[in-house]
């Protein structure tokens, strides 16, 4: 199996990049030039691209890379993505460096957003980020729960590599959620010392993320009851949802 580790980007993204014998492929390279300068500073050569979604601080980085070496680019067929040439829509097996990556659909941030599964490992881009989820901007809460049961189904080792640091916010959220919560008090601790330190929060596990991620916990009974304090109707794991989320735009 690959060997990963991170390029951090921008204010607050990861670029994941996968490697084996001097052989890589990258997560999400919104921005080229911290890319590149990590493939030359460990002598690595890239041999693909995995894309998530179409907002360009996941995929800007695509042409700059492509021109430098014209590599495989994976990404969801039903988005707009730079210099795609393996269009997928979730349910596909690839193989990348040597080892199979099953392709998950996960609409809900955006419409044709998808993850990619190796083994027990996620790379989940912004459905699912530590402690949070990303905000719809195409896609509806229903759908955001199908592709969050989806990841909440694999099992609880699965590390879950998404592509922000958000972890603390996310955190402060779910206590406020759930005041109660003994797995998000000790988790908000260890998070502000891996942070302290310069560490980052991610990956997390799935085991986790379930017990401590609003989102995963839409049909815990202080969930529901802290989204209908928030303009929930009723409780069925949408209606939660979707009161829970609207409370974190605001947060």
């Amino acid at each position: 199996m690959f060997e990963i580790s991170f390029i951090p980007a921008f204010k607050d993204n990861y670029i994941w990049l996968l490697h084996r014998d001097r052989r890589a492929f990258v997560v999400d390279p919104g921005d080229a030039a911290p890319v590149l300068a990590r493939l030359e500073a460990d002598g690595l050569g890239l041999e693909g691209i995995l894309i998530t979604h179409h907002h360009a601080d996941h995929q800007g980085g695509v042409a700059a890379l492509t021109e430098r070496y014209p590599v495989p680019v994976f990404a969801p067929a039903a988005e707009s993505i730079t210099g795609c040439t393996h269009p997928l829509f979730g349910g596909e097996s690839i193989e990348v460096l040597g080892c199979p990556v099953q392709v998950m659909a996960v609409p809900g941030h955006t419409a044709g957003h998808i993850a990619y599964l190796a083994g027990d490992r996620l790379f989940c881009g912004d459905t699912l980020f530590g402690a949070g989820c990303g905000r719809l901007f195409e896609g509806t809460p229903a759908q955001m729960v199908a592709s969050l049961d989806a990841i909440a189904a694999l099992p609880l080792a699965t590390q879950v590599y998404c592509a922000h640091e958000y972890t603390d916010v996310n955190l402060r959220f779910a206590l406020a959620v759930e005041p109660d919560n003994r797995a998000i008090q000790a988790r908000l601790a260890k998070v502000a010392e891996l942070r302290g330190a310069g560490l980052p929060s991610v990956p997390s596990t799935l085991a986790e993320e379930k017990a401590t991620n609003p989102f995963l916990r839409c049909r815990e009974n202080d969930v529901m009851a802290a989204a209908v304090r928030h303009g929930a109707t009723e409780v069925s794991p949408v209606a939660v949802f979707a009161a829970i989320r609207a409370w974190r735009n605001v947060f």
